[in-house]
């Protein structure tokens, strides 16, 4: 067990919770530097209207959701070792679980449901023709993908504050 000491404040941080809140931070972080950068960035550029953007973004978004599955089951098993030990987050670690497992879940639904329909319906497959304009149905699909991205913000948030405070 690690001590960390300030002047005023002393508290101990477990590995498994160091491991809960690195994994988390890296997650987040690539969540929030994916949606408020890369892809706005991407959009005003207009690359979302060229013809190799749909496998572009598979790509893309395919290696960073596989990212994302390892951070969600590097998140779950620490919450796990969490809410068996004899440590205070205790209290919490049923709920704990369930938004861990809430997390890796949105991860499997990005990475296995959203991302594989939104690149097979933006994939241009005759390279003779004009890029066309979105289908509409491709709007359903990022509005989904970024109504399950605020809630990851939201839980993993959540989670990642619990487990810093311990």
């Amino acid at each position: 067990m690690t001590t960390f000491s300030s002047s005023r404040v002393e508290f101990s941080r477990t590995p498994w919770q160091t491991l809960v809140v690195l994994s988390l931070g890296f997650w987040l972080s690539g969540c929030l530097m994916l949606d408020m950068v890369i892809m706005p960035s991407l959009f005003v550029s207009g690359m979302m209207s060229s013809s190799g953007f749909a496998m572009g973004g598979n790509l893309m978004f395919g290696v960073f959701n596989r990212v994302e599955l390892i951070c969600g089951a590097l998140a779950l098993t620490g919450v796990l070792a969490l809410s068996n030990g004899t440590h205070k987050f205790d209290r919490r670690g049923n709920l704990a679980f369930l938004l861990c497992l809430g997390l890796f879940g949105i991860a499997f639904i990005d990475t296995y449901g959203l991302v594989p329909q939104m690149s097979a319906m933006g994939m241009q497959l005759n390279l003779f023709d004009a890029v066309g304009d979105v289908p509409r149905a491709m709007t359903g699909l990022h509005e989904r993908y970024f109504i399950l991205d605020a809630l990851k913000i939201a839980l993993g948030g959540t989670l990642l504050t619990w487990c810093y405070r311990g």
